[in-house]
């Protein structure tokens, strides 16, 4: 597989394994970060892999840095929007701007990302776009529901994107991992982790390399029949419907 591919979140956690796991299928990766400098620069050297920095919920950044990605690597052909933020509290206690910043960040962003390359995509009458969600989008978890709001809207966003541009050689699939061995999940206490792990029927947290692995299946032409899918990733913690 050969392309130019953008990854948000791209350089740490699940998005660095998107990205490497990407470029081995042959893919020209542009990895999009916004906070780390020193982890995005380290992982641009380790990986030989071009980085870009701008804040996906900001709908102008999103337009000027695609553009520049297009400009220095060529048209987009597969759009990986994974970048994503947390601000647990409970309803009750939450603020207005821990509600937007998680809505800004994983759901507007959907928006902001995917707007500006479609258009290219439709004309080109291929494109892959695969976003992002969570199992907490599926089934809700208690103190974020800022952050299942947001990820139950990245799936509606998915299937109706899906159906509008299915016609036009253009795939749009969900992935909804459970709990993934990464940073975020590293600063959960030990016994808060515990708890999680036994209600995982598999017996362990899941590997950012094995949600990679189903994003590279949904780039793949293997999957070109497949769209407005929600692939669950979750060591069958939470069943989904349908």
């Amino acid at each position: 597989m050969t392309g130019i591919a953008i990854v948000t979140g791209g350089t740490r956690g699940i998005g660095a394994a998107v990205t490497k796991a990407l470029k081995k299928e042959g893919y020209q990766v542009a990895a999009i970060y916004h906070g780390n400098d020193v982890a995005a620069e380290r992982f641009a050297r380790e990986n030989a892999v071009p980085i870009f920095k701008w804040d996906v919920s900001d709908e102008a950044a999103c337009l000027e840095g695609t553009a520049r990605v297009e400009q220095e690597l060529g048209p987009v052909s597969v759009l990986v929007n994974n970048a994503g933020i947390t601000r647990d509290v409970m309803f009750h206690k939450m603020k207005w701007e821990d509600w937007r910043a998680v809505l800004s960040t994983n759901l507007d962003s959907m928006f902001a990302m995917t707007r500006p390359v479609i258009e290219g995509m439709r004309e080109r009458r291929s494109g892959r776009v695969i976003n992002i969600s969570s199992i907490n989008g599926q089934k809700g978890q208690v103190g974020q529901v800022n952050y299942s709001s947001a990820k139950a809207g990245v799936i509606g966003f998915t299937k109706a994107l899906a159906q509008e541009n299915a016609a036009r050689g253009i795939t749009v699939n969900a992935v909804c991992p459970g709990y993934i061995d990464t940073d975020m999940v590293a600063m959960v206490p030990d016994e808060v982790k515990a708890k999680i792990v036994s209600t995982i029927p598999v017996g362990r947290l899941g590997a950012p390399d094995e949600i990679a692995s189903a994003v590279t299946w949904l780039v793949s032409p293997m999957a070109s029949f497949c769209t407005g899918s929600v692939l669950t990733v979750n060591g069958g913690q939470y069943i989904a419907n349908g």
